[in-house]
């Protein structure tokens, strides 16, 4: 098989470069959503998912604007350092039940922070 004369891509197997399914869309523009909630549109964020990642800031700029998704390997980073890209992986897989249970996970672990704090307080005030 030989190079493209023109382009960075070869054919697809039905003769169009990039393309995919139709879903393949929805979960780029899923991430990139996420992923601009989370860390913002600007140059300092793409460097920060690159940085999650270790991927190239060329490839965290595509995943921001939501023209590829990443890779099950990336994605897993942006979802251990990313509350948001996990919220949207969850929806998309129809986990919601899962959502509510690491936010109550969160709520139980802020009230047991607080409660710390208060008894800390008290302590130093008899």
């Amino acid at each position: 098989m030989s190079f493209p004369k023109k382009g960075k891509f070869f054919p697809g197997q039905n003769g169009c470069n990039g393309g995919g399914h139709s879903d393949d869309g929805f979960f780029a523009a899923e991430i990139a959503a996420a992923l601009n909630r989370s860390l913002g549109s600007t140059h300092a964020g793409i460097k920060t998912a690159a940085g999650w990642t270790g991927a190239n800031e060329r490839t965290a700029k595509n995943w921001f604007s939501g023209r590829y998704g990443p890779s099950g390997a990336h994605l897993v980073a942006l979802a251990r350092n990313s509350d948001e890209v996990m919220n949207a992986f969850l929806m998309m897989a129809a986990r919601q039940d899962l959502i509510a249970a690491t936010k109550l996970a969160g709520a139980e672990q802020a009230i047991s922070d607080l409660l710390q704090a208060v008894r800390s307080l008290s302590g130093g005030l008899e």
